[in-house]
């Protein structure tokens, strides 16, 4: 693969070393250190990861932290991400996305936070490429069939329209996206709170199978590592600041997916969210959301489009009713139309005088109005047709 051509010149053996260059420094940080540590990734933009290197072997940051780094074999972890085509970007990199450098900004959240060292990458999908036009689509993983059918949905009519899908694989809401850009041979990111490498949940192998083949697995955690509790948080501000906009389908209130909408308002993306049933613990997120003003309504891929595209792109027709024939009557016919009873007959000057037009204009309406088959008379007087009483017009 072209990236991981890139990837050996990037780092090739006489870089190896995690004290005499800056990409072998963030690997090892990145195998020692569990993703969103604010204290070490502050440590790193202020004194570059060589340094930050040194002073974590010489218990900066704690002894659990020295006894990790004398476990780091960088060497060996690059002939193996070489034989697996795994690769690992840095900033700097082609491939890395920029907007990740938002973290740097964001407050942390849940003790995480912070621009990761580096991203571990399988697949054929460029990155930064494919995160120009981005939504993430997050929720619930014990989600409804409605929002499964809403995320598939959201997921391949986005695909569809060249927006690269991004989510974090787990059962339910993820998936589902997943699958829907991919039903439709569109573009979609995973983002993991494991190594790439490592198919978590298991249950869905399959899925990971497919995406490391023909779309892209990121993590910021080397290959072979497990998850956490605190890996999963990590792994929700990545999908925010990858992307241009979240999209809640289905989430609790204590959630990973509000989780990863709290991360969105940090990072100053889009957020949106799906309304549900009102009955349904699963919406009870989404609609505290949009109530509370944080998150934008939406239900449809084209919504979410004009809410990421910007100011005058991708705008959206206000929907409207079927149309009605009384739609087209002018002002004079309109007035005589709704002066004219249901169910009980007038008289021509009765109507003319409800209508507020002359007896001779109020007859010629009248008939024209017969001819559409909107009212019906005889010598007794006009009333509206069958069809207006029987509520079809």
């Amino acid at each position: 693969m072209t990236e991981s051509s890139s990837a050996r010149g990037q780092s090739g053996s006489s870089s190896l070393n995690p004290t005499r260059s800056e990409r072998a420094a963030r690997m090892a940080l990145s195998c020692v250190v569990d993703g969103g540590d604010p204290l070490v990734g502050d440590a790193v933009e202020g004194l570059g990861a060589q340094s930050t290197w040194v002073k974590l072997t010489e218990g900066a940051f704690g002894d659990p932290l020295v006894r990790r780094s004398t476990s780091v074999e960088i060497d060996r972890l690059e002939r193996w991400a070489l034989k697996s085509c795994v690769r690992f970007v840095i900033p700097g990199d082609e491939e890395w996305p920029e907007p990740i450098g938002d973290l740097r900004f964001a407050q942390a959240v849940q003790r995480r936070g912070g621009v990761p060292f580096g991203l571990w990458l399988r697949g054929p999908l460029h990155l930064a490429r494919s995160m120009e036009r981005s939504v993430a689509i997050v929720g619930s993983r014990a989600s409804t069939s409605y929002g499964n059918n809403v995320a598939t949905d959201l997921g391949a009519d986005l695909a569809e329209q060249g927006v690269a899908v991004v989510s974090g694989g787990a059962f339910g809401i993820d998936a589902a996206a997943h699958r829907g850009a991919l039903a439709v041979g569109g573009l979609t990111v995973c983002v993991l709170a494991c190594g790439v490498d490592v198919p978590y949940p298991r249950g869905n192998a399959t899925l990971f199978d497919w995406l490391a083949q023909d779309q892209l697995l990121v993590s910021e955690l080397p290959p072979g590592a497990t998850p956490t509790r605190v890996r999963f948080l990590a792994r929700n501000r990545l999908i925010a600041a990858l992307s241009q906009g979240t999209v809640v389908v289905e989430a609790a209130l204590r959630s990973g997916a509000r989780n990863t909408a709290s991360w969105a308002l940090e990072c100053q993306r889009q957020l949106m969210a799906v309304p549900g049933p009102v009955h349904s613990a699963m919406s009870a997120a989404p609609h505290l959301m949009i109530r509370n003003g944080q998150a934008a309504l939406v239900s449809t891929a084209a919504e979410v489009l004009e809410l990421i595209s910007p100011m005058g792109q991708n705008t959206v027709a206000m929907p409207r009713g079927a149309e009605r024939p009384t739609d087209v009557l002018d002002a004079a016919r309109l007035a005589v139309f709704e002066a004219v009873s249901a169910h009980r007959r007038s008289s021509v000057g009765n109507i003319a005088l409800k209508a507020g037009v002359s007896v001779p204009v109020c007859l010629s309406e009248l008939a024209a109005l017969e001819g559409q088959r909107m009212v019906e008379g005889d010598e007794r007087g006009w009333r509206l047709h069958q069809s207006q009483q029987r509520g079809l017009f």
